[in-house]
């Protein structure tokens, strides 16, 4: 379906400040499944309001669908 690219994508760091009720929830959902991280689950959460919003443009709509069907993390460069 989609190409394997030969470099890695462009990232960029964002800074966001959330309510503390959000951060305690995400910090709860990370910690009872392994399998995520902050970083994929911004990612996921970021590219799904965007998709279910209208966005059309495939590379979210593939963002979105690679977070939530990704068993590892997707932050290489994160301890």
């Amino acid at each position: 379906m989609s190409s394997i690219p030969d470099h890695p994508p462009q990232t960029v760091s964002v800074e966001n400040q959330m309510p503390q009720e959000l951060f305690d929830a995400m910090r709860l959902f990370i910690q009872t499944h392994p399998q995520w991280d902050q970083y994929r689950l911004m990612q996921a959460a970021l590219a799904g309001f965007l998709f279910q919003h209208g966005c059309q443009d495939r590379a979210v709509a593939r963002h979105y669908l690679d977070g939530l069907f990704r068993r590892t993390s997707i932050a290489p460069n994160h301890p």
